[in-house]
């Protein structure tokens, strides 16, 4: 696991413009047109320093809110008729099949959008940008002193190292236990220096290294941040509001609780107003007619909910809809749906009615799935005659009402059960009073949704015949969490939240991840069932064949040879898993 192997031989030009097909990406400055010898030059090379991959088909197609159409399922739209039915769709690339079944994505490349060597990639090389920006703010403050703007350049660029590599180790690594057992996990290479020889050799280390080095550059670019060098977009940036948001998501996902309330009270306040600013408002799509209107509209930046959004590219809003696998069935039911099973309160959010203040659009008569304008695509054109150019989606990197619900779990980890409720309750109230009259009307008078009260609350969630999120408790005891029989419903009700708030955006596989739970997909028309529990390595999205030919460690911790397409040349790529 401590070996020390190549990071990456070969990465497409297509992918990436930083790299040639015989040397390693981080070889090179990111641009050797032009010496960064200024402060004005930091500043504009960080602006394109950010990743321009989009984690989020990689999160929902390992996660359960996809499901496979050709399997025999119940219809997305509980209004029609309850009968089993699958239908012969096509998959949107051949290696989404692989992806379904937790298999190596060996029929992919790093020039692939949305698939594991494109993020693997994308992230490296935001990492070799930053690593160019803090080697020129080192060598421009030597020789004419720090100054304000450099201190906060120097900060989003040890914000944007730390993100990169958070994104990386929890997706190609194991979830994070403790800084005593994630020794035994491998993580992922930790880049702080711009490369100056071809295949230089990286450490894969471990996941508790890996987390010790982001909360370093974490920290130290929070103590630098500012935004003083964001006179123009500063959401497109790690403004000082991003900085805290993105505090308090490593916090939790490295278990210290105080912390992540710390931060994110920074940014959300502790009162109905101040909160209430930070989230989302879904009365902005009272005028909205077109789901270009509604695309504009979730990734407006002025939105107080909108904290920092990062322009990707990506054919995400492409392969989500109208293909295999899906957001349909019972994935749609479980991730978008609030079910019925109390009247007091529960109702569908995906109603009859195509779109409810913005949220969803569906084709379920067809069970083509459910589609979301938050993820709607603009595309650059190269060549408008003949069609060419880049497909793009703003990724929501951090919002408020993420932000909101990662508090709320801290405060359940800590025993806050009441404050941890009053966050629940703001975050479903809080929506629901922003909706368009119209909606309110059709949505509230129908019986689909109601005010969150301590009456519902109590009643729904601590109801033993609910289902446990938490029910493998041997996991949450193996992984140092002490989940008492008291956070129970707080936490079925957060896994609910979390589940619909962040679907079509990936964060429901991080949540599987570290929460233990247990993911089932059936495949083809005999519904084939692949199940993976906790800690099962196979969660671990492998790395790049690419890499993996080169000598790099794979992400999966117990051999089982597996065979490889001939047409990949990868005479020594072994899968590593544990079937």
């Amino acid at each position: 696991m401590k070996s020390i192997k190549y990071i990456a031989i070969t990465l497409s030009t297509a992918a990436l413009a930083l790299t040639s097909c015989s040397d390693s990406f981080l070889d090179h400055q990111p641009d050797e047109r032009t010496q960064i010898d200024n402060e004005d030059k930091v500043v504009q090379l960080l602006r394109s320093s950010y990743p321009d991959c989009n984690p989020s088909w990689m999160g929902e197609i390992n996660s359960d809110n996809i499901i496979d159409n050709q399997t025999p399922h119940m219809p997305s739209n509980p209004n029609t008729t309850q009968v089993l039915s699958h239908y012969n769709y096509s998959q949107f690339s051949l290696w989404d099949n692989q992806l379904f079944r937790f298999e190596p994505s060996t029929q992919a490349t790093y020039s692939d959008y949305d698939s594991p060597g494109f993020l693997w990639g994308s992230y490296y090389s935001s990492v070799a940008q930053t690593n160019a920006a803090l080697d020129a703010i080192k060598e421009i403050s030597a020789k004419s002193g720090m100054t304000e703007k450099l201190k906060a350049a120097r900060g989003e660029a040890e914000l944007i190292r730390a993100y990169d590599h958070f994104m990386l180790v929890n997706f190609f690594s194991p979830a994070f236990v403790d800084s005593t057992k994630s020794k035994n996990d491998v993580g992922v290479p930790y880049v702080t220096e711009v490369e100056h020889v071809v295949n230089k050799q990286y450490d894969r280390s471990n996941v508790a290294d890996t987390y010790k080095k982001i909360q370093a550059d974490l920290e130290a670019g929070l103590a630098d941040i500012s935004d003083l060098n964001f006179n123009t977009a500063p959401k497109y940036h790690f403004n000082v509001d991003a900085a805290h948001a993105f505090a308090a998501r490593f916090y939790l996902f490295s278990h210290q609780w105080e912390k992540v309330i710390e931060h994110a009270d920074a940014v959300l306040g502790t009162d109905s107003t101040s909160i209430k600013s930070k989230t989302m408002n879904y009365g902005i799509f009272g005028d909205c007619s077109t789901s270009d209107d509604y695309a504009t509209q979730w990734q407006n930046p002025s939105l107080g909910n909108n904290l920092m959004l990062i322009t990707t590219n990506t054919v995400l809003s492409r392969r989500i809809f109208g293909y295999r696998y899906s957001i349909a069935g019972e994935g749609a039911r479980g991730a978008l749906m609030i079910h019925t099973n109390n009247p007091l309160w529960r109702g569908y959010i995906c109603p009859t009615q195509l779109v409810v203040s913005g949220q969803l659009f569906s084709s379920s008569s067809h069970d083509y799935g459910f589609y979301n304008c938050k993820i709607g695509e603009t595309f650059e054109y190269d060549d408008r005659i003949a069609g060419i150019g880049y497909p793009h989606v703003v990724y929501r990197a951090f919002t408020g009402n993420e932000l909101l619900l990662e508090r709320a779990e801290a405060k359940i980890m800590l025993g806050r059960y009441r404050e941890a409720a009053d966050d629940l309750e703001a975050y479903w109230n809080l929506g629901l009073s922003t909706y368009t009259a119209s909606d309110r009307t059709s949505y509230i008078a129908t019986g689909y949704a109601r005010q969150m009260t301590d009456d519902v609350f109590t009643s729904y969630y601590n109801n033993p015949e609910n289902d446990n999120c938490y029910a493998n408790w041997d996991f949450a005891k193996a992984e140092g969490l002490d989940i008492p029989q008291a956070a129970v419903p707080y936490m079925n009700c957060l896994n609910e939240f979390r589940r619909m708030e962040n679907a079509f955006e990936g964060m429901r596989f991080f949540d599987i991840k570290r929460w233990g739970l247990t993911v089932t997909h059936s495949v083809g028309v005999d519904s084939e069932e692949f199940t993976l529990k906790a800690r099962d390595s196979r969660l671990n999205i492998e790395i790049p064949w690419e890499s993996l030919s080169a000598g790099m460690e794979s992400s999966r911790t117990t051999t089982s040879p597996a065979t490889v397409d001939a047409s990949q040349n990868v005479s020594d790529y072994v899968v590593k898993s544990n079937k």
